[in-house]
């Protein structure tokens, strides 16, 4: 079976890299495009640490990141803090699960003004928020939405599951000709009922998320019922 990849670039690319490194067969079907955003930053003596819970946040912060450059920064995931070092910050907190943890566990290592660097859709934290990129949705043909059939989806967001659920709904494709991977249980439910498949990361990365792709593909022919 054939992965399709709907994250946004750039981690669209480094997915697709991953699955075919891994031996298996995918495909690019990004449905949305990230683009930064103007935004002004704080005083930096305000900001305990910088939050990011998406890598778009750090790739797409602009120069005005440059003046909150000293602070440290609380990644949710693996990802994230590659992104933030990449860009020449200091990584002090990486999550492992979600951006609840992460920040709870932020809290309690003393960070407790936190500056959520976001997309104007963002997982919600107590944090103060600057909106630093918008990512939106790409027109996606009707004959595109057709060739899921038969096809694995990998969900990296809950917005990118309610979103491939309204085009397969709307372009009269039947659920139960697609598998899904979700990075979470919360990105799966976005997704809703009915898909022929549905499978959890074991941890919100990208090796796990294709772990369980691959667990899919030699289960393909046993008529597994969605989820």
């Amino acid at each position: 079976m054939t992965i399709v990849v709907i994250r946004p670039e750039p981690g669209n690319a480094a997915t697709i890299a991953a699955l075919h490194d891994a031996g298996l067969a995918a495909r690019s079907l990004p449905l949305f495009a990230a683009r930064a955003l103007d935004w002004t930053p704080p005083d930096p003596a305000e900001v305990d640490a910088l939050l990011f819970t998406s890598a778009q946040g750090v790739r797409l912060a602009g120069p005005a990141l440059a003046r909150l450059a000293d602070r440290p920064v609380i990644a949710v995931g693996p990802a994230t803090a590659a992104a933030a070092r990449a860009a020449g910050l200091s990584v002090v907190l990486t999550g492992d699960t979600d951006a609840a943890a992460v920040v709870a566990a932020a809290r309690a290592g003393g960070f407790a003004r936190l500056l959520h660097l976001a997309g104007r859709d963002r997982v919600a934290t107590d944090a103060v928020v600057r909106i630093v990129y918008a990512a939106e949705p790409i027109d996606i043909p009707p004959d595109t939405v057709r060739d899921l059939t038969g096809t694995i989806v990998l969900l990296h967001s809950a917005r990118a599951a309610a979103r491939l659920a309204r085009l397969v709904d709307d372009h009269g494709v039947e659920r139960a000709a697609i598998a899904l991977v979700a990075i979470s249980a919360k990105t799966a439910a976005a997704a809703g009922p009915g898909w022929r498949a549905v499978a959890l990361a074991g941890a919100p990365r990208d090796d796990a998320m294709i772990a369980a792709a691959r667990a899919l593909t030699r289960t393909a022919a046993t008529g597994i019922s969605g989820a």
